[in-house]
């Protein structure tokens, strides 16, 4: 899928995605743990970010996609795609440069993404994770692009050089984790269930031990 990624086609044909592959329960927990950090700076994010945390707990994997072109270095196509004159203006008046070049080494943001971005160069990560996508339904591996899965996994260091970074959990399980998800998924998911299940069949059991081939309690109204 990182192949697939990162031989999609791109404008120009300058390669501009980096790509990090992330597995393993402590380090998925690390991007659920900042999802749901990161749920609570913004009460319109809050149940988006901590439904799409259990996901990526879920999950068997993450892929990480991200631009390196997308913020300080762009196509300068004069497109106006990224919203404003078709001269590059609006991306270049907000941002700091010098010599003609963007500096970004003030990383300081009151937003998620420190835009603008160069719109041709995150068009061209929509084709990267298209081809990842697309090989995924070939092999029959359950995934979905999540920009927040991507923020979280930016603010972690993964895809660290990019601007903008989109997150594919990966799952090879009977019920695609990314679909028909419940209200309040965050304390009603498969995992709390199973965990549930275990508490009430743990109880019982220590209630009182028996040899169960010589006595069955009997509910009362059978006495």
């Amino acid at each position: 899928m990182i192949n697939a990624a990162l031989t999609a086609p791109f404008a120009g044909g300058v390669s501009h995605v980096e790509a990090e592959l992330v597995y393993g329960q402590d380090e998925q927990d690390q991007i659920a743990r900042k999802m749901e950090e990161l749920a609570y700076t913004n009460k319109a994010w809050e149940e988006m970010f901590k439904y799409e945390a259990v996901m990526v707990r879920e999950s068997d994997a993450v892929i990480f996609l991200g631009s390196r072109m997308a913020e300080d270095n762009p196509l300068d196509a004069g497109c106006g795609m990224c919203g404003g004159k078709p001269d590059c203006s609006y991306f270049y008046e907000r941002k700091k440069t010098k010599y003609g070049m963007v500096d970004t080494t003030d990383r300081r943001s009151e937003t998620l993404i420190r835009g603008p971005l160069c719109t041709a160069r995150v068009n061209d990560l929509g084709f990267a994770v298209g081809s990842a996508l697309w090989l995924a339904a070939r092999l029959f591996i359950d995934a979905r692009p999540f920009t927040i899965v991507g923020l979280a996994g930016l603010k972690l260091g993964y895809c660290k050089n990019s601007g903008m970074v989109v997150g594919i959990p990966l799952a090879t399980l009977a019920k695609n984790p990314y679909v028909d998800i419940n209200p309040d998924y965050h304390l009603i998911n498969m995992t709390k269930v199973l965990e549930n299940t275990r508490k009430q069949y743990i109880t019982p059991r220590t209630v009182t031990t028996f040899d169960y081939r010589k006595w069955i309690p009997k509910r009362k109204e059978e006495e």
